[in-house]
């Protein structure tokens, strides 16, 4: 009855017919024909299925669709497919949405996942989480960031717009283990007539889920994607940032402000070994997105 519930990625290629897409199966290559790791697809949440296609459909929107170089799902060979459980390999592939929150004085909200999760510990990344059975995108956006953050936004104060769509496998390397979850994440673009400080005062995370939150400003994240993850260093200065940057943190139902160094948000993902406080490698790709609007609107 659970798997009844998910939401699952459904394609089409060349106008076939739907088809659920398979947990090993790596969308971003299915459309790219395998040579790119970004491809451009029209897609849409209809009956609570997100079909993603290669041709314009009813109500569907136009946007990238990426996937790191590394993913597991590209990269994984023949036999350690075929090694996986069953029931992964069973699961097909979920939809997750992330809201990438843009104060009115342009600062955005990410948020630091608690140690204790099992997928993607103490990483850093914007609110978001599951699509519930009957939710349009946007509601189910607004209520995993009312859920994580306490923030209650309500959709006749704000616009969004979707930023792309990223292909994420966990973990997140093959190094680290055979993927176990497999998700295609949609990233909003919701845009808030408050301040960051007013919309930091109405914040009450939720401790068994967010143990820090930041609000980054544009300089900041544009040094944070310069740092991409499985690239070699990008030649971007670093000197003038400063050395540490205010965040939040939620401890016994408390809020402190404390100072954490600017260089954890500049960690890249590590090539092996167990991972590390950093911001996710999707999440890079949602602000690089994010600074891409903002230029537009100057």
């Amino acid at each position: 009855m659970e798997s009844a519930k998910r939401v699952l990625v459904y394609l089409s290629k060349e106008r076939s017919l739907l088809q659920c897409a398979k947990f090993v199966q790596s969308i971003t290559g299915y459309y790219s024909g395998g040579q790119q790791n970004k491809v451009y697809v029209h897609c849409g949440l209809e009956q609570n299925q997100f079909i993603i296609s290669d041709q314009q459909f009813s109500n569907s929107i136009s946007v990238q669709l990426k996937s790191p170089a590394f993913c597991p799902i590209r990269n994984i060979s023949s036999s350690q497919a075929a090694s996986l459980p069953q029931e992964v390999r069973n699961r097909g592939v979920d939809v997750g949405v992330a809201v990438l929150l843009q104060s009115v004085n342009q600062k955005v909200l990410l948020t630091r996942r608690t140690k204790n999760l099992s997928i993607f510990p103490n990483v850093w990344v914007p609110p978001g989480g599951h699509i519930e059975s009957g939710e349009q995108l946007l509601e189910a956006g607004l209520r995993e960031l009312q859920e994580e953050t306490g923030l209650q936004i309500h959709t006749e104060s704000i616009s969004w717009s979707m930023l792309g769509l990223w292909e994420s496998a966990f973990p997140p390397l093959l190094s680290q283990g055979l993927p176990s979850r497999h998700h295609i994440v949609v990233y909003l673009l919701v845009l808030s007539n408050e301040t960051h400080q007013e919309l930091q005062e109405k914040m009450s995370p939720e401790e068994q889920e967010v143990s820090a939150c930041v609000w980054l400003d544009p300089y900041l994240a544009e040094h944070i994607v310069a740092t991409e993850d499985g690239e070699e260093d990008s030649g971007k200065d670093m000197s003038d940032l400063p050395a540490t940057i205010s965040i939040t943190e939620v401890k016994a139902g408390s809020l402190t402000q404390v100072d954490s160094t600017v260089e954890t948000f500049l960690n890249r993902a590590p090539s092996d070994g167990a991972d590390i406080e950093r911001v996710s490698t999707g999440t890079k790709y949602s602000l690089r997105l994010w600074l891409y609007t903002l230029s537009k609107q100057r």
